[in-house]
Parts: structure tokens; sequence; C-alpha cells
């Protein structure tokens, strides 16, 4: 679906972290709508490097880029020399920044801030360079333990990856108030799921790893009372569809994306089994986290109608319905 009507064929747009799961979904929506814009992915591609917790310091896969014809840049946000040449090579008309270190429980506090509010500096002032309308990643993680429905100013980050997100959006505050030729919004993404998240891993949504577990023949396995633990779940498209309405809102300023209703994980499964034609007894086990977990988000999304004409098109079920096939030939080609 098309989002927007403005003709960006012939506009250059830059997409940081577009080896990874949002970053190539607008990779793939600009090429399909737009096909005489310059995209240009900029993504540091995973090594063997790891964070100190296992987890890969980046997530970025080629498969996500498959079939895409654009140009791929292979660089480090925090390498600026790179992001000189860029700057010096392009002259960009959208910046969409969703490059980040992303794992809510890395513990390198220094790489974080360097990563995400550091390097997301120096973007802005390519940005303001350029004249570039600039839309980022912000997360609802800045939120915290925050009671629901989760609202832009009352944040309570409980790790630093949340932290790192709200210096971001005071950042982008601070410029959107010098540099009103262009307008900065910053998406607070709650919990999406949906093609081309896979190659996350152990953080990519449970809507894809209980999909996996049901299609092998396994019993889910949830939380006790997950019935009563919620979610704001949204699906990419939606995701999709703020970004490019993001690049020209009727005012700068960090919104949230959400469906604005919450859904508990044993819905989910309910809905996976009805779409996969199983019926598995879901075993339930002690939840670890408690006190130090959410148990309930839902996005206040009122000023992102407001500012953005955003509308969320994908119920759970739509979603989920919308999801299977790949879930299905994720699971026949790249787990088998």
């Amino acid at each position: 679906m098309r989002y927007s009507d403005v003709d960006l064929n012939h506009k250059t747009i830059l997409i940081t972290g577009g080896g990874g799961f949002i970053g190539s979904n607008l990779a793939f929506y600009f090429q399909k709508h737009y096909p005489d814009a310059r995209v240009v992915v900029l993504d540091l591609f995973r090594s063997n490097l790891t964070l100190s917790n296992g987890n890969l310091k980046s997530f970025g896969h080629f498969k996500n880029l498959i079939g895409f014809n654009g140009e791929v840049i292979s660089g480090d946000i925090n390498d600026q020399t790179l992001l000189a040449k860029l700057s010096a090579h392009y002259k960009f008309d959208y910046i969409f920044h969703e490059a980040a270190i992303s794992d809510t429980t890395a513990l390198e506090q220094d790489l974080m801030i360097q990563t995400n509010v550091n390097a997301f500096k120096d973007l802005l002032d390519i940005a303001v360079a350029h004249g570039a309308n600039m839309i980022y990643a912000s997360s609802g993680a800045t939120y915290g333990d925050a009671p629901s429905p989760q609202r832009v100013g009352c944040e309570a980050p409980q790790n630093v990856y949340g932290f790192s997100k709200l210096m971001m959006d005071h950042l982008a505050r601070q410029y959107a108030q010098k540099h009103d030729s262009i307008s900065i919004v910053g998406l607070r993404y709650f919990n999406v799921y949906g093609p081309r998240e896979f190659f996350k891993n152990k953080t990519a949504s449970m809507v894809v790893q209980f999909g996996h577990q049901l299609l092998a023949g396994k019993h889910p396995k949830l939380f006790e009372n997950s019935d009563k633990i919620l979610r704001d779940f949204i699906y990419i498209e939606d995701i999709v569809q703020a970004n490019v309405l993001a690049m020209h809102p009727k005012e700068s300023g960090v919104f949230n994306v959400g469906t604005g209703k919450a859904r508990s994980f044993q819905s989910m499964v309910d809905i996976l089994q009805k779409e996969l034609g199983t019926a598995f007894a879901c075993e339930y086990i002690p939840n670890p986290f408690i006190g130090r977990y959410q148990f309930h988000t839902e996005a206040d999304i009122e000023s992102t109608k407001a500012a953005l004409d955003y509308s969320p098109c994908f119920e759970f079920e739509a979603g989920i319905a919308a999801y299977v096939p790949e879930i299905k030939r994720l699971f026949e080609q790249e787990l088998s």
C-alpha cells in the first residue's frame, strides 16, 4: 500500500540500518512505489563480533536486501570519516535513521551512548547541512514501567537502551527548535513484528518464535498468567506507514507508533494456532522476570494521528495472518 502522494522520484533517501528489520522494509517500500528515487542503504552488516551478553553486535543481514536494486554501503555510523564521505558525495533529501545498538539487554553503556546518541548528532548535522528531513527510530523502551497508556512526557527508562533513545529525543527537540527549515520526527516503536525480522535471532518477536515452535510440533511455552501479560504489538506495515507519513509531518516531534490496543501473549499463541492449524496444549512456566518486566504496554497514539494522519491498519489477527506465509517459508528454508 502506498501511504503518501508526495513525489519522491529523483529524490535521494538515506536509510541507516537498512540491512536490518525496519530499514530493509523501508528500502523495499521506496523501491516499489518510487522506482526513480535514489535509495542509499548504510548498514554495519553482521560479523563475528558479539556483545558481552553473547548477542551479535549487528543484526544486519544481506538476505534482508535480496531483490533490492539501490546502493548498499557497509559501514559504521560511528565512523566520522565515512559520514564525511557520505555527506560530500550525496545530497540527501530524507534521512531515515534506523541504525542502533538495539539489544535491550546489552550492558556496554559506552558503546550504547556512542552509537545511539553521539552518532545521531553527527547525522542530525548532515540533515541540517543537506536540508534533509530526518525520521529516526526512538523506542517504547523510553517509558520503562510507566503505566499504560504510555504518553510522551512520561518517560522512565529502566535500561541504557531506553535511556539512549530518550537522549536522542532530547537532541532532536533541540535541533528542531534551532532548525525549522527541516522536520525532525522521532517514532517510538512499540512491539514490532513481521517479515525481515528473523535475522534478529533471539531478539526477534515472539510471533515468529512461537510460530516456529508450533511448526516444529512443539508445545508453546508461555509464562504463567500470559493472558494477563499484554503488549502493544504492531505489524511492520504500520511501522512503514508511520515512517512515510513522518516525511512531511504537520510538526516536528516525538510520537508513539503502536496500535493503541494491548494484546496478550496468550492471544498471540491462540491466533497462531488458528492460522497454522495446530492445537498444541500450552506449557506454562514460572516467570523469572517478575519485578523487572513490563506487564502492560499500550501506546497513546492520539498525537501521532493528529501530527502524521497516522491510522493503524492491522489488528493483531490481521497482522499475524499476513505474516504466516513468511513464517512458514522461513521454517522451510532457514530452519529445516
